[in-house]
């Protein structure tokens, strides 16, 4: 289907905004378009540093969960920290074992296993650590849903400390939520922590600093930790928004010179260069090798490599992750492939896919259901065959609350919990169909809400464009998800020529002229076959797009690299 091309037109005074702030009034407009108002709002955004981060101890239970692991420390109680195996859960253990252990603490570590466990601390691993005279036991990135495994640690004697960053579920207008001795979650109705958007890692990244304030530890050392909760916040999908996106700004920045060998040797393995990695490398290539020992094999690999201080054995677990990572590719590949097909042949009018594929491991459902959202632009589901039940993951779109939609049919449901764009959930191999009859039945969704829309942030000719531009496009960055890349958009430019390019031929090389008489060039990343057979015959184009410039043979060249089309 055809997206939609919608032009923003959220209004301000931008020349006001960009004589204030010494911008151009198309950067003024992009920033409007993103949401950010005040002055403050716009000063954070333009020049925030890690003294915009807010304090710590605006979180509920912050102050009390400190005072507990004082004592803990003081005493040497043993201390387990509980993560979670994707890339959220294994930098938020990261942080928390570095931190603790910074303060000598007692402190180790366990991942629920993918297959064996699932998510989330269970009742093997509570009894697991009372057995082996665990005294204390503080999550992350998990345990806001663990009701009744929360109080089997309690009924054992255990002390608990929940970080987490998941939506809390209500019934009847009341959260339901765990009775630990201190729960650290700023969806939390009474905390009054300004920024609720954070991931796991961050709040555990925040909970260290809270720590290393009352133990005087330099916040030098603090801020030595930042890309990790990082990491976190981009390998999450958190929206770039308001301290997030000081968070990655800085992160990104400390990559650069970071003092984790596995992290060094993850990024020579890719081939990438420390001193420019954007958030595109933590979500498409260094997250997913993280990812990847979770999804199929021990998500304690990603975590051992970021602890490891032996630079062979950091290469060599860098190595192991990055080939999983091109395994996990090619069986996503296969899977991918067989839901399309099920999709297209008995799924096609279906307003929410729920696609079962026994044998597809488990780890790629989320990835597979993500993919099938961007293919269909449909809430998806894909379902596995477990050990015990059939797991699976969902990816949603904006008109769809997937979290809430699943509230509405947890009767068919084993377990679940997720977010509004994002769902993970169990249930009996016999209430697969219901569950797909159910979800379709309930979903209120039009037509419209499956057509993808490609939001125009300022209709600007080629003409405008300059290196000076450019350049200050760059205040904008890191750009992601809720921050994402400026669009720009011109009708009716004139191809002077077409050439495909790639081995794989899968660049277009356009070369594009205004009614004024601009030339420029511009690259379309495509099926160069299938666009030149599309092409034949048009010779007007209106085009998406963002400014670049082409480096060359010593030579810099202004180009645009398209990001939809339409010929006319």
């Amino acid at each position: 289907m055809t997206a939609k091309w919608m032009l923003q037109t959220k209004k301000a005074d931008f020349d006001a905004i960009a004589g204030r702030y010494r911008i151009s009034p198309v950067t003024a407009r992009i920033i409007r378009n993103r949401d950010v108002q005040s002055e403050e709002e716009i000063r954070r955004y333009l020049t925030g540093t890690l003294d915009d981060l807010y304090d710590p101890h605006l979180m509920k239970d912050m102050d009390r969960a400190v005072e507990i692991l004082k004592e803990k420390i003081r005493d040497q109680k043993r201390i387990r920290i509980v993560g979670d195996y994707d890339i959220d859960g294994v930098c938020s253990t990261y942080l928390l074992y570095k931190g603790l252990s910074r303060v000598n603490a007692a402190v180790d570590y366990e991942i629920p296993d993918r297959i064996k466990d699932g998510y989330g601390i269970n009742e093997s691993i509570i009894r697991d650590a009372y057995e082996s005279g665990i005294d204390t036991i503080l999550t992350c990135d998990n345990g806001i849903s663990a009701i009744s495994q929360i109080a089997l640690a309690k009924e054992l004697g255990m002390t608990v400390i929940i970080t987490d960053h998941h939506d809390i579920a209500e019934e009847d207008g009341k959260e339901l939520i765990p009775q630990a001795d201190a729960v650290i979650n700023p969806k939390q109705k009474s905390c009054t922590y300004p920024f609720s958007g954070i991931c796991g890692g961050l709040v555990a990244y925040k909970l260290v600093q809270a720590v290393y304030e009352a133990y005087g530890v330099p916040m030098e050392e603090w801020k030595d930790l930042l890309e990790f909760a990082a990491i976190a916040t981009v390998g999450d999908v958190m929206k770039l928004q308001n301290e997030n996106r000081i968070i990655v700004k800085y992160g990104l920045m400390q990559i650069r010179k970071t003092g984790s060998l596995g992290l060094k040797k993850l990024i020579e393995k890719n081939d990438l260069d420390p001193e420019h990695i954007s958030s595109y490398h933590i979500g498409f290539v260094i997250g997913p090798c993280l990812n990847a020992g979770g999804r199929l094999q021990t998500a304690k690999l990603a975590l051992s490599l970021l602890l490891c201080q032996d630079e062979e054995e950091a290469g060599r677990m860098a190595q192991e992750l990055k080939q999983l990572n091109d395994m996990r590719k090619d069986m996503t590949q296969q899977g991918l492939a067989e839901a399309v097909e099920l999709v297209d042949r008995h799924y096609a009018d279906d307003k929410v896919l729920v696609v079962y594929l026994p044998e597809c491991h488990e780890s790629l459902a989320g990835i597979i259901a993500g993919r099938l959202r961007e293919r269909y632009h449909k809430p998806s589901f894909v379902l596995t065959r477990g050990e015990e039940s059939v797991k699976g993951s969902g990816r949603s779109i904006e008109a769809y609350h997937m979290f809430e939609a699943l509230l509405e049919v947890k009767d068919v449901l084993l377990k679940f919990g997720g977010h509004p764009m994002a769902a993970g959930l169990s249930l009996e191999e016999n209430m697969v169909d219901e569950f797909r009859r159910r979800l379709n039945e309930n979903a209120s969704l039009t037509e419209e809400d499956f057509i993808e829309k490609i939001w125009i942030d300022v209709p600007m000719p080629l003409d405008y464009i300059s290196e000076p531009l450019i350049k200050e496009l760059e205040l904008l960055e890191p750009f992601g998800q809720g921050n994402e890349k400026p669009q720009f958009a011109q009708k009716d430019l004139n191809i002077r020529s077409v050439r495909v390019l790639g081995r794989n031929r899968n660049a277009v090389k356009l070369c594009l002229v205004t009614g004024n008489g601009t030339v420029m060039d511009a690259m379309l990343f495509t099926d160069g076959d299938e666009f030149t057979a599309k092409q034949a015959g048009h010779r007007m184009i209106d085009i998406i797009y963002y400014p670049t410039i082409n480096e060359y043979n010593g030579n810099r060249t202004l180009q645009v690299t398209v990001k939809d089309y339409k010929l006319h």
